[in-house]
């Protein structure tokens, strides 16, 4: 019998440990040239299969050390498989210490990655797809230095 490598061992162990077995989809979107126009509306579908459970999901954004702000207003909604609204919320993501402006989240050089609750122990209506549609509502367009957003849909246990 052959033997791998021990790099591609240590690999497939890193790979196989970082999964989370809570997570039923992570999706995002990549803003080009970090510059997030409102008429730009990322949108994340995701099939549901197990109603008895609650989700709790989850805002993905990564912003620079530059952004403008010390917060983020994204209009979000939830849509069914039928494209039926579900839910219209605006929320407030505070992304930086508004006192010191010290950034939030966790950083590597000048960018920094939030994991923000959007929704906690959800119980969707019915199995099947859903999306997520997320909309910039700064006064400011386009807005700068937010370099993807994205959902995280986690099945609590």
């Amino acid at each position: 019998m052959k033997k791998l490598p021990i790099g591609l061992l240590a690999g497939l162990w890193l790979l196989l440990a970082g999964c989370d077995e809570k997570a039923v989809y992570k999706g995002i979107d990549d803003i080009e040239d970090g510059t997030w126009y409102i008429k730009n509306t990322p949108e994340f579908t995701f099939e549901i299969a197990d109603t008895t459970v609650t989700y709790s999901i989850y805002y993905n954004i990564r912003n620079s050390v530059s952004y403008p702000y010390y917060n983020l207003y994204i209009r979000r909604y939830l849509l069914d498989g039928t494209g039926k609204m579900l839910e219209s919320k605006q929320d407030e993501l505070t992304l930086l210490d508004p006192k010191t402006g010290k950034p939030y989240g966790d950083g590597l050089g000048d960018l920094f990655d939030h994991r923000i609750s959007m929704m906690k122990k959800y119980r969707f209506p019915r199995s099947g797809k859903y999306t997520i549609r997320l909309r910039q509502y700064m006064r400011q367009n386009p807005l700068p230095e937010i370099y993807s957003v994205g959902v995280t849909v986690e099945k609590d246990l």
